[in-house]
Formats: C-alpha cells, sequence, structure tokens
C-alpha cells in the first residue's frame, strides 16, 4: 500500500466507498483504454486512493498488467511540454529527441501502439485546452490504445469539462469529497488504534474543529494525538490530549 501522510504508524486504509471506487474505476479505464477523472477538494484522499489502485494492479497477470506511467506538469504547460515530458517518461530518456512539438507527437504515436499502457496526469487542472487537446488527439488516434486517468483538486472538472471533445469521451468520472460527519467516529475507530474506544461526540468535536472531513487533516491530527497518547501511555485519546493536541496544531488552549 502507499504511504500514509506523514508516514503514520499504525494507520490503516479506510474502505471508504470513494476509495474502492477508485480501484474498480481504473480496473475499468485499463480493461476499456478508456478516460477517466478522479477529482476534488485537497486533502480528502485522491492521491492515496489512486496509489493503491495503480499498485493493485501489480496483481494482474502479467498479459493484462499495463505499464504505468505518472506525469505532473507545472501550471499552464505548452504543448510541446506535454510532448516531451510524456516522451521522456515513455523512453526512460533524459535527451529530447527534437524540438519539434509535431515530430514528437509522431514518435508518440509509434510508441503508444504497443504494450499497453496507463496515462496517469496528477494536478490535472493546470492544463491548457491545448495540451488538454493533445493528450486525447493520441488517446483518439486509430493506431493508439492506451488508458487515460487525470486527476487533479480544486477546479480540476471544471477545466476539463471546458473540453467539450474531452468531456465527451470521460467513461468514468469520480468527485471525491470530504468524510460524511455521521460515519467520522465508525471510520476513525478502523483508522488508528488511539481512537478504538473514544466516545463519538469527541470525534466529532475532532472534525468539526480541526479534520473537517479531510484525510490529511485527519493524519495531522492522528500524528500529534498519537504522540501524546504515547508520551502519557494512553492507548485512547481523552479531551485533555485532544485539547493539548489542537495547542500543538495552532488552535490554542481549550477551556
Amino acid at each position: 500500500m502507499p504511504r500514509h501522510f506523514v508516514d503514520l504508524d499504525g494507520a490503516a486504509a479506510l474502505p471508504t466507498g470513494h476509495f474502492q471506487m477508485t480501484a474498480r474505476i481504473v480496473r475499468d479505464l485499463v480493461t476499456n483504454a478508456a478516460t477517466g477523472v478522479v477529482h476534488g477538494p485537497a486533502g480528502t484522499g485522491k492521491t492515496f486512493a489512486v496509489e493503491a489502485a495503480l499498485e493493485a494492479l501489480d496483481t494482474l497477470p502479467p498479459t493484462q498488467r499495463p505499464q504505468v506511467c505518472v506525469l505532473t506538469f507545472p501550471s499552464r504547460p505548452t504543448m510541446r511540454m506535454v510532448a516531451d515530458h510524456l516522451l521522456r517518461e515513455l523512453t526512460g530518456t533524459d535527451t529530447p529527441s527534437s524540438r519539434n512539438r509535431f515530430d514528437l507527437t509522431t514518435k508518440l504515436i509509434g510508441l503508444l501502439t504497443a504494450p499497453m499502457r496507463l496515462i496517469v496526469v496528477d494536478e490535472a487542472q493546470r492544463l491548457t485546452g491545448d495540451c488538454i487537446e493533445l493528450l486525447r488527439h493520441l488517446h483518439d488516434h486509430p493506431r493508439t490504445r492506451f488508458a487515460l486517468l487525470y486527476v487533479g483538486g480544486d477546479g480540476c472538472w471544471e477545466v476539463l469539462s471546458k473540453e467539450p471533445m474531452l468531456r465527451s469521451r470521460v467513461f468514468r468520472r469520480l468527485p471525491f469529497q470530504p468524510l460524511n460527519p455521521a460515519k467520522v467516529p465508525s471510520l476513525m475507530r478502523r483508522y488508528h488504534p488511539i481512537y478504538q474506544d473514544a466516545p463519538d461526540d469527541l470525534l466529532l468535536d475532532v472534525d468539526s474543529s480541526y479534520g473537517h472531513g479531510t484525510m490529511r487533516d485527519w493524519a495531522v491530527f492522528t500524528h500529534t494525538a498519537a504522540s501524546l497518547c504515547a508520551d502519557q501511555n494512553l492507548a485512547t485519546v481523552d479531551k485533555t490530549t485532544v485539547h493539548n493536541a489542537y495547542a500543538l496544531l495552532g488552535g490554542g488552549l481549550r477551556d
């Protein structure tokens, strides 16, 4: 499994609906050589879920296992930058073979005919319309066959859905959302041992005051609270531990 944020000892992957659906979507994209989008607010677990889904592909038989290529670009990259970066990743070379975008595109079409690949574009909200069109052109070319997954934070779907040619080709889309507050107590008890015997109202207070339904914030809080529990030889968080954690995280001491 991918590492938890802040390398949190004792934490377990939560089998939320979003986590499980991400694995299904990645498999569907690979099976159908299709295009998909996973997006949502920062800290809601998109990256962790996608990384886990990609690792699960290693369990497939060799004949069904795609070669995975993960790309991340700076804000508003050029078409040539996207083509050059993708070619470097596919060939494993650091030296661009051409400075001409059209030449790079021709080489990419040849590489993307076989073997089966899954191309993951992280932080996809940074792409321009021209870059999205380049990737769509590569994916739609009659000689190529690969799966394409866009992953992004706030504004990702707004950027991608502005391109009608892409939007009409999205085979799977999963919008991540913060955790449902009603499910937080049971999920957190599965997440880390320090919450096993904690009362619901205490865990709901943590979510309201700090966690806000995002796994990244819960991971930071849990890392701090677990350290405090270890200092006091406590197996489970209590109100004092929670209040001290708030203070260490910039929330001030709460009376």
